[in-house]
C-alpha cells in the first residue's frame, strides 16, 4: 500500500497526526502487518500526545513550570524552568505557541528508536 497511510497504522494510533503517520507509514513501507502490529504497539506506549505536553505546559502559569520538559526528555530544560518560573514565562509561552512542534519532534524520535529496537529483535 504505498499511495496512502497502511490502514494498520490508523487502527492502532487513531490520535496521531498525519504528519506522524506519514513519516511511520515511509519508515516502515517493507513491513508485514505482524512487524506494523509491533511497531505501533510499542511506539504507542512511548510517544507523546500533543494536548498532553499543551496541558503540561499550562502548568507553567499555576506553579510548576517545565513539567512538559521533563516528558519531552529535555530535563536539564525543565530543571531550568522549574527554577525560573518557565524563565519568567516567556519560554512557557513560547512552547505554548511550539507545542505541537515540540511534541512532534519528541515523537520522531520515538519511531527511530522504536525501529531500532524492533530491528535487534529480529
Amino acid at each position: 500500500m504505498s499511495s496512502g497511510i497502511h490502514p494498520l497504522l490508523v487502527r492502532y494510533l487513531p490520535d496521531a497526526s498525519i504528519e506522524e503517520l506519514t513519516t511511520i507509514n515511509n519508515r516502515i513501507s517493507t513491513f508485514t502487518d505482524d512487524r506494523i502490529e509491533q511497531f505501533c504497539l510499542i511506539y504507542r506506549s512511548r510517544r507523546r500526545d500533543p494536548q498532553i505536553i499543551l496541558i503540561t505546559c499550562l502548568l507553567g502559569f499555576v506553579g510548576v513550570a517545565g513539567v512538559h520538559r521533563f516528558l519531552l526528555n529535555h530535563i536539564g530544560m525543565g530543571i531550568l524552568y522549574l527554577f525560573t518560573a518557565g524563565l519568567c514565562f516567556i519560554g512557557t509561552i513560547v512552547d505554548l505557541l511550539n507545542y505541537k512542534e515540540l511534541a512532534l519532534e519528541y515523537n520522531s524520535q520515538q519511531i527511530s528508536e522504536t525501529l531500532v529496537m524492533l530491528n535487534m529483535t529480529r
